[in-house]
């Protein structure tokens, strides 16, 4: 019952990452708001919750976990009101950085709670549900935005998370036992402040990367910034005497591998699937909400392989390098399947999707058992932290630099007359009689792209492995 309530509060801060995507359109109508909001109103909660993870599992361990998980869903449960009621564009940013705030305490406050709750005999099972619920909520973004949408107005997908927050409040208050690191001493505001600027900073500067020009003032002087800023974070948490992040912790070369891990898998896994939703919508022709469905068997495969407890099974007779490396060679031929098959069909796509969830499936509990495995349990809201906020850099990056590869061999497929037209929906307008052969390009801009990720995700899998097994022979010898 206790992870019934954990999944279900993850869920619905994974779910509004990708929920507002086929709710553009509506939105730039009935709010008169310009490309710049709608960035800005599906920016807000993503740069609010990684800015803030690392200080909320801070949080968690110092104040409570239980305290933190209700605190969460009080914010994201009025956040969401809000939104669901806002009348102008403003008013929905403020709503959405609310509801980013809220989702930082949950995402760290739902997996502290795990690993405090279950015992090592039941933790990966419930780790790898955890996680599958979070590929769940990835992946059902876009169908239940666009079932919502042809049934109510827009507001309604922001308003049907109160009445869960609700449910998980009344269960999480009556269920959830409290614990807290007892060691945990003062407040470290002056890490909470560094971390939090810096992280915002550099996720800010991934972010606006692709629009504005990796080489643009802006995107290079905040990033510099995030740096410098993180560089001082780190400074100050080796001096403090109650630091919120112990450094300790990475002169484990487990805890360094996991983490890497971390960030490399992300990176080709999130930039990879993010490309596939373009091939679904751009070059089959189906709307958001709709390719969104069609990619629900490889969510759906990965929470079956874990609800049934054969993922756990899976990884425990591997180990957690051999399934790392298991996983993430599966997703990345999942990928390749998909992107180099030529079919119009469905079969091809359904056949990858679920290689890629069996991958996923076994590749996402493996790395974060990894991450929390490497650290005291009773800092289980610090490696939650760090699992976090390691994961949205790694998304981040995954889907600005893959981006950056589509654009750059979409425009250098074009024909000279139509360069530099911008985005494939603005040259496709611009085409005229050459709409097949900008669609020829961007199709096979696409492919390189899932190409390179598919690449990124086996090296990044094969490392991560080849990190964790390293330092596991260390330690026995050690």
């Amino acid at each position: 019952m206790i992870l019934a309530v954990l999944c279900l509060a993850q869920l619905v801060v994974v779910l509004d990452n990708t929920v507002l995507t086929v709710a553009v359109p509506v939105l730039t109508v009935e709010l008169d708001a310009g490309t710049a909001d709608v960035q800005w109103m599906i920016n807000a909660y993503a740069l609010m919750l990684s800015g803030l993870l690392l200080t909320a599992g801070s949080a968690a361990d110092r104040y409570g976990r239980r305290r933190m998980l209700l605190a969460g869903l009080v914010l994201f449960g009025l956040g969401s009101a809000a939104a669901g009621l806002a009348r102008t564009a403003e008013q929905l940013i403020a709503a959405r950085a609310g509801m980013g705030v809220g989702g930082a305490l949950l995402a760290t406050a739902t997996l502290a709670v795990a690993m405090q709750v279950f015992d090592a005999a039941e933790r990966s099972r419930a780790i790898g549900i955890w996680a599958a619920t979070s590929a769940l909520g990835f992946a059902a973004g876009p169908p239940v935005g666009g079932f919502v949408l042809a049934h109510l107005p827009w507001g309604a997908i922001f308003l049907l998370n109160v009445p869960i927050v609700l449910v998980c409040l009344l269960a999480g208050r009556m269920l959830v036992p409290e614990s807290r690191d007892p060691a945990a001493g003062r407040l470290d505001l002056g890490g909470m402040t560094l971390s939090t600027a810096g992280l915002t900073a550099i996720v800010w500067a991934i972010i606006s990367g692709p629009e504005r020009g990796w080489t643009s003032a802006p995107v290079l002087g905040v990033g510099t910034a995030g740096a410098l800023l993180l560089v001082l974070f780190v400074g100050w948490e080796r001096r403090c005497a109650h630091p919120m992040l112990d450094m300790h912790f990475f002169r484990d070369r487990r805890f360094v591998g996991a983490v890497c891990g971390v960030v490399l898998i992300t990176f080709g896994a999130t930039g990879a699937l993010f490309l596939l939703t373009q091939q679904l919508q751009f070059v089959r022709g189906y709307p958001a909400w709709e390719a969104g469905l069609r990619m629900v068997p490889f969510a759906l495969s990965i929470v079956a392989l874990n609800v049934s407890g054969v993922a756990a099974l899976v990884i425990r007779r591997l180990g957690l390098p051999a399934a790392i490396a298991a996983g993430m060679t599966l997703l990345a031929g999942g990928l390749a399947l998909v992107t180099h098959v030529r079919s119009d069909g469905y079969g091809a796509l359904l056949a990858g999707l679920l290689v890629m969830g069996t991958g996923c499936a076994l590749a996402n509990p493996a790395i974060v058992e990894a991450v929390m495995s490497a650290i005291p349990t009773h800092k289980a809201g610090a490696g939650a932290g760090v699992d976090g906020t390691m994961t949205e850099v790694g998304s981040s990056l995954g889907v600005a630099v893959l981006g950056a590869v589509l654009n750059a061999r979409f425009g250098a497929l074009l024909p000279a007359a139509l360069a530099g037209a911008g985005s494939f929906p603005a040259t496709l307008a611009a085409a005229g009689p050459d709409r097949e052969v900008v669609t020829a390009a961007f199709a096979e801009a696409l492919r390189t792209g899932q190409t390179v990720g598919a690449a990124a995700v086996l090296v990044g899998g094969l490392v991560a492995a080849a990190l964790l097994w390293r330092a596991d022979r260390l330690a026995r010898r050690g």
